[in-house]
């Protein structure tokens, strides 16, 4: 009886787990709404000379009635990183932990997030979500805590608000409208290289969007913070790396089966692209449709990644886009 009973509860378990790799949908954590604490921190690079670009990043924040802590290691510098990796676990775990903050906002991103993946504990997360903010390096959170079944969000980190006014008007639009829980809906210039699948005028692609930095998702790989594209929109983005580093990656993707029911791509900036000795002899945009299989919708143009316009994306969140004579995002409210 005893063995019988046991196998039930792994046939169940397994259910359940089979169940969450499916395109379901995800625990929203709560909107912030006036006179809600977030806290900025810094979990990867650091930002000891950065002090006045933060509390600029502080004083926005602020402007929309949020009350805002900074993480007590967030200055400190150790080689790399902004502390070593035990004082920038302390910084993420208190926050986690802390019922009071209703956002964990990324100072910058850099290298260094995967190192403090594993230290953390989420049972206290799990219970009370709370809003995971940034791009890049962050990348290695949004990919774990959406395998968690919790929704994160690809917008602007602190070191943002040092790009050009007038470039950042759409990135601060989007990520405010993001986090008090308002619809964005985003035009996407055309691009000669988009790819559809229908023979429709435009084609309609509805999923949930997961990704982030390319490089990232490609260490991931193989680990348990590794996410499930089935039935998804998946969303990459990179910054200074060969193509051939870029190509690396992707076939990584697609080795791993990250592509095989994948609904659509939608690729974001591709910025500073080095330039190797031999030449590669294709643009960047060939270079990623000839790794994506041909089955694949692909969207390029999208205004987000390592550039001044970064919209707010997200992830874990169904969205729709439009390819053909219209090019668009739309992603709703749960609210």
């Amino acid at each position: 009886m005893k063995k019988k009973i046991g196998v039930i509860l792994i046939l169940m378990s397994f259910s359940i787990v089979q169940a969450q790799e499916k395109n379901e949908k995800l625990s929203t954590p709560p909107y912030l709404k006036v006179g809600d604490s977030i806290v900025i921190l810094a979990p990867a690079g650091i930002l000891k000379n950065r002090v006045e670009t933060i509390q600029k990043a502080k004083e926005l924040a602020e402007s929309w009635g949020l009350k805002v802590m900074l993480g007590k290691h967030i200055f400190n510098q150790n080689s790399h990183f902004a502390g070593n990796d035990n004082e920038r676990t302390e910084d993420f775990q208190k926050a986690l932990n802390n019922p009071n903050i209703k956002a964990i906002w990324s100072g910058r991103g850099g290298y260094g997030s995967v190192r403090v993946l594993d230290k953390l504990d989420y049972t206290t997360f799990l219970k009370h979500p709370k809003w995971i903010i940034g791009y890049s390096d962050i990348t290695a959170f949004h990919s774990h805590i959406h395998t968690l079944g919790i929704e994160t969000m690809h917008a602007m980190m602190g070191t943002s608000v040092d790009d050009k006014p007038e470039q950042i008007v759409e990135t601060i639009s989007s990520f405010k409208k993001a986090i008090f829980g308002k619809n964005n809906t985003y035009t996407i210039p055309a691009s000669t290289y988009n790819r559809k699948t229908s023979t429709k005028l435009t084609e309609v692609i509805e999923g949930q969007v997961v990704g982030g930095n390319l490089a990232l998702l490609a260490s991931m790989l193989g680990s348990k913070s590794q996410i499930n594209t089935d039935g998804k929109i998946l969303f990459i983005e990179e910054i200074g790396e060969y193509k051939y580093a870029i190509d690396r990656m992707l076939q990584s993707l697609k080795r791993a089966g990250n592509f095989n029911k994948v609904k659509a791509v939608i690729v974001g900036d591709m910025t500073k692209v080095k330039k190797n000795t031999t030449s590669w002899g294709s643009s960047i945009e060939q270079l990623i449709l000839d790794a994506i299989p041909e089955n694949i919708p692909v969207l390029f143009n999208f205004p987000a990644g390592h550039e001044a316009d970064n919209r707010a994306i997200i992830f874990g969140r169904d969205a729709q886009i439009k390819i053909g004579k219209v090019n668009s995002f739309r992603q709703k409210s749960n609210s």
